[in-house]
């Protein structure tokens, strides 16, 4: 019989304990678990429901999906994919659903369905759960490890460090030699004050397409107007891929907003047809796009010094570039971040060179495994860090089993 120890009662830590007691029964498995809570994050995410996954079921498109740790990923995810998360949890009679935007949450629409069912299943593979346990200390010595918290010393055969994005526990995996990639967030809206968006709090367009000016980051899809600035899928993306860019230039840096995703020559040429069509309504008083609101339409007309009492007829060729150019290449400043929503995800932690993904454990270490956010893996908004979270845990848990 094994002792197995796992620090971090996180969603990877969870599913790598069920895995590995409900695979090899006589092991001792043990979490360690810091607060007296456990599974936090679960149970805020996705605004309470639990983002679990995400409908692609192709591991050469799901890691496109990661801005770090789309190589280490792709093996992994042929051991353990987006189905095998879904069909895990079907087994343990927690039916999923697939929104139209391809998010996976529980029918029941409640994060504390999914908590339920990880607590449960451990229990009932017999996991032991240590609350209030802060680690302070892991020594490796002689094929095992020393793990010394607040209250207690206790020696593992193998153990899993799963503690999330932590600077304790990378400070930690730095005491057993491993090098952490310095965290930056990401995942966050961009803060921007501007005229043109200035009380539009709750507008969104369903497709834009919005640019760092001067680098090649570019994000794409739903964009919405928050109080702060901008946030919604498009700006998210963008700042998951451009995590480490943006932190370079201290989260202060233009845009380049492209509200229709189309040209500027193809909106200027709709824009003519507008003027044929609609001749003597005025400009501002309703938007010809049906993708952009009157109150947005209106700002950017005004923006390029159309008055509002202007009628289509009256517009200038020159007014008509303006506004075509505002429309699709339109810059805005943005001038630091916030947090998105309550999930802060962040870029960095332990280096991925050092780790075997065909068993998710350490390089230098043997019986030693990371999985989860304490790992220089990060994705998109959507259920896809959780799959990192269910493949990594699943995959440590059946290699730590083993004899």
């Amino acid at each position: 019989m094994s002792r197995i120890v796992i620090i971090g009662g996180g969603a990877a830590g969870y599913f790598a304990a069920i895995t590995t007691a409900e695979s090899n029964p006589e092991n001792e498995v043990i979490i360690l678990e810091k607060s007296k809570k456990v599974l936090h994050k679960v149970k805020i995410s996705g605004g309470g429901r639990c983002n679990v996954t995400h409908a692609c079921f192709i591991p050469n498109e799901l890691v496109e999906f990661y801005p770090r740790g789309k190589k280490e990923l792709l093996g992994p995810f042929h051991q353990f994919m987006t189905g095998d998360t879904m069909g895990w949890f079907d087994d343990r009679n927690v039916p999923l659903k697939i929104e139209d935007d391809n998010r996976v949450f529980p029918e029941s629409n409640s994060s504390q369905t999914i908590v339920d069912c990880l607590t449960q299943s451990a229990e009932n593979a017999g996991v032991k759960l240590w609350l209030e346990q802060n680690v302070q200390s892991v020594i490796s010595s002689n094929g095992t490890f020393e793990i010394k918290t607040n209250t207690q010393t206790i020696t593992a055969d193998k153990l899993l460090i799963a503690a999330g994005s932590n600077p304790k526990i990378w400070a930690l995996a730095e005491t057993l030699e491993h090098s952490i990639i310095p965290p930056v967030p990401s995942l966050f809206t961009f803060n921007i004050k501007d005229s043109r968006i200035k009380d539009l709090l709750g507008i969104s367009v369903p497709n834009a397409t919005v640019k760092v000016s001067n680098t090649k980051l570019e994000g794409s899809g739903p964009l919405l107007i928050t109080h702060w600035g901008m946030s919604g899928p498009a700006i998210l993306k963008m700042s998951a891929f451009g995590a480490r860019i943006l932190a370079d230039k201290k989260y202060v840096f233009d845009i380049e907003v492209n509200w229709l995703s189309k040209s500027t020559e193809k909106v200027f040429n709709q824009l003519k047809s507008f003027q044929s069509e609609l001749g003597k309504k005025q400009i501002a008083l309703r938007s010809p796009f049906p993708v952009i609101s009157k109150r947005l339409w209106e700002r950017l007309v005004l923006s390029c010094g159309i008055d509002v009492r202007y009628r289509w007829i009256d517009m200038t060729k020159t007014q008509m570039e303006v506004l075509s150019t505002e429309l699709t290449k339109g810059v805005f400043k943005a001038n630091g971040k916030s947090v998105f929503k309550e999930e802060f995800v962040t870029s960095g932690g332990v280096n991925l060179k050092e780790i075997n993904f065909k068993r998710f454990e350490s390089k230098l270490h043997k019986n030693l495994f990371f999985a989860g956010e304490v790992l220089d893996i990060d994705a998109v908004t959507g259920g896809f860090n959780f799959q990192n979270a269910w493949t990594g845990g699943f995959i440590a848990g059946n290699a730590m089993s083993e004899d």
